[in-house]
């Protein structure tokens, strides 16, 4: 009966999307309701007991390594847990999709910004010839009265709804396009907000479902190109959407005249998060390590062996992310980690690496 019931939980989460319509507002609301909150914070918001989820570990920490982070650390989790009498959360792939977007938003997975580097790229790049905090002859509006700060989407959306006007700008000043780097432009992002004025104003970075991002895609004639001259599927894979509005911004000069088309208020986060969540979340995995991890660390001996009751993880290819390999953690592993301690076995660690090298093996 058990193994029959951990073969319809596995199944119900492998045949959902890998990865879902993720929506930060609805992880920030999973993170309390899941009692995440009790030992975790985010951003110094939440329980003292567990490590802060909103502090930048690693410039290139990846939603792979999250989850390997959390897959090894769940045994002490769950008897922590069990000690205290709470129950285990019961999470779902879409919840363990909008959790990832919930810490995504806190920047999380993106690159930190330094004040007076921004500062300097500001000067080095040319934008303070238009855009310094005196009001400048162009017209162009100082950077201390910029309205876009209150998000790092809004400024990739207001900068790239200038462009044209800006292109003329470098045009008539014997310049070329300057180009950035993400860490160019999240730099220009803290030092604006450092600002007088835009100093203080609270920031949101809320990640929505991107329910419109497809639609978005075709309006703008995106579509035209990228989905025929150059595909963009395996040019997102693990790249941030800080590092994708940067791209867009680099792939102006290349435009005929006129094609860039301008975005109403949140479109160009429904159509970065249309682009990037699946890429970004599948992640980048070399399957034949994979394999071999996936033996080395005790996996083949149930999943390929039908007498363990184990589910055959062959038949849900396509399917695995760093998000379903989560929601299936909470549902399937406490079990699973009761059967392993009946057979003596200790439970599996993974590296990031590891990890994203499994996902890439099961959905080959």
């Amino acid at each position: 009966m058990r193994a029959a019931l951990l073969i319809l939980v596995f199944s119900v989460a492998a045949k959902t999307a890998s990865v879902p319509a993720i929506d930060s507002a609805r992880g920030e609301k999973v993170f309390q309701s899941q009692g995440c909150s009790d030992c975790h914070s985010v951003g110094g918001v939440g329980g003292k007991s567990g490590p802060d989820l909103g502090a930048t570990i690693d410039r290139n920490f990846t939603p792979a390594l999250l989850a390997a982070a959390m897959w090894n650390h769940a045994p002490v989790m769950w008897s922590a847990m069990r000690a205290q009498g709470k129950p285990l959360p019961q999470m779902s792939t879409q919840d363990a999709g909008d959790l990832f977007a919930f810490f995504y938003s806190r920047r999380y997975f993106d690159r930190p910004g330094d004040a007076a580097r921004g500062k300097r790229t500001f000067a080095t790049k040319h934008c303070i010839d238009c855009h310094g905090s005196q009001a400048p002859a162009s017209g162009a509006l100082p950077i201390n009265q910029w309205r876009s700060l209150q998000s790092p989407l809004a400024l990739a959306e207001n900068m790239w709804n200038h462009a044209g006007t800006m292109k003329e700008q470098f045009e008539k000043r014997n310049l070329p396009w300057q180009q950035l780097t993400s860490q160019e432009m999240a730099d220009i992002f803290v030092y604006a907000r450092s600002l007088p004025g835009a100093r203080g104003k609270k920031m949101s970075f809320e990640l929505g479902s991107g329910e419109r991002g497809a639609e978005i895609f075709q309006e703008k004639g995106c579509e035209g190109c990228h989905k025929s001259q150059v595909p963009l599927e395996s040019r997102l894979k693990e790249r941030t959407i800080a590092e994708i509005a940067v791209a867009m911004w680099n792939h102006v000069p290349q435009m005929s005249p006129g094609a860039a088309q301008r975005f109403q208020p949140g479109e160009m986060a429904q159509l970065l998060n249309y682009l990037w969540a699946r890429q970004y979340f599948a992640g980048v995995g070399d399957a034949g390590r994979g394999q071999k991890t996936f033996t080395a660390k005790g996996c083949a001996s149930c999943h390929n062996d039908p007498a363990s009751g184990a589910p055959d993880l062959t038949k849900f290819k396509g399917n695995f992310s760093s998000i379903t390999m989560v929601g299936a953690l909470w549902r399937h592993g406490p079990a699973m980690l009761d059967r392993m301690k009946q057979t003596n076995r200790g439970w599996p660690h993974f590296e990031g690496r590891e990890m994203s090298n499994v996902i890439a093996y099961l959905n080959n």
